[in-house]
């Protein structure tokens, strides 16, 4: 279990997902180039706010049934969404489709974006596809590779193992940051360390913002700005 806070994560989603990599890369500084997605996502509602979790993982296909017989491949689906609904919450479930073109068929629709918010979920991460956009669930922040039609034969693979999904790499239990820019992975050690960072980055990017927003703006007034900003520690 993790000794992070649930106040501490919570506290995390007052800020969006760049400024929480903005502020990794000064509590992590190894970690400036990964740890988060980096190819285009499209986001179910862009309007809601950053959610924090703690990682569910799994992979799919849907281009192909699934070699399992009906009884067997019901059991891995059930087994799945107990596996959602144990461990610590809230969730973010990290699913990869394995296809040679990730987003045949959906996963995400009406029914599983309520299921998985039923079980705890705040929202989920996909290179897969997502459909029923007006009636998915309203609140749960979901991000995928595309919008398409069908479901085709979408079906679990397996579960709880390590995946990838645009180039950021999960394990159960990491702790996710997200919303509609995309998501990153916190170290537990960073959660703390996290808004002492953030709002010294504010408080030098005030500086030069401020001057960017004057009416008399000016290169002069940019480099004194930078200056002054250097010089806040």
């Amino acid at each position: 279990m993790s000794s992070v806070s649930l106040d501490d994560l919570q506290r995390l989603t007052q800020w969006d997902t760049p400024t929480i990599c903005n502020g990794l890369e000064l509590v992590c500084p190894e970690r400036r180039a990964t740890g988060f997605t980096t190819d285009p996502l499209v986001s179910l509602d862009a309007s809601l706010p950053p959610v924090i979790g703690y990682a569910r993982t799994a992979r799919i296909r849907a281009a192909a049934p699934s070699c399992d017989d009906e009884q067997t491949a019901k059991a891995l689906r059930l087994n799945y969404y107990e596996y959602i609904a144990s461990g610590q919450r809230p969730s973010i479930v990290v699913i990869e489709d394995l296809d040679s073109t990730p987003g045949f068929g959906a996963f995400w629709g009406e029914v599983n974006t309520h299921i998985h918010r039923g079980l705890g979920a705040a929202g989920c991460v996909t290179n897969g596809s997502m459909r029923d956009l007006p009636d998915s669930a309203s609140g749960f922040q979901l991000l995928a590779g595309r919008v398409g039609p069908s479901h085709a034969h979408v079906h679990v693979v397996d579960f709880g193992g390590d995946v990838t999904v645009q180039n950021m790499s999960v394990s159960n239990d990491d702790i996710i940051h997200m919303d509609l820019h995309g998501a990153v992975v916190i170290p537990p050690e960073a959660v703390s360390k996290l808004p002492a960072a953030i709002e010294l980055i504010s408080k030098r990017e005030a500086k030069i913002l401020d001057a960017a927003k004057s009416t008399d703006f000016s290169f002069e007034q940019l480099r004194q700005a930078m200056q002054q900003a250097g010089e806040i520690h």
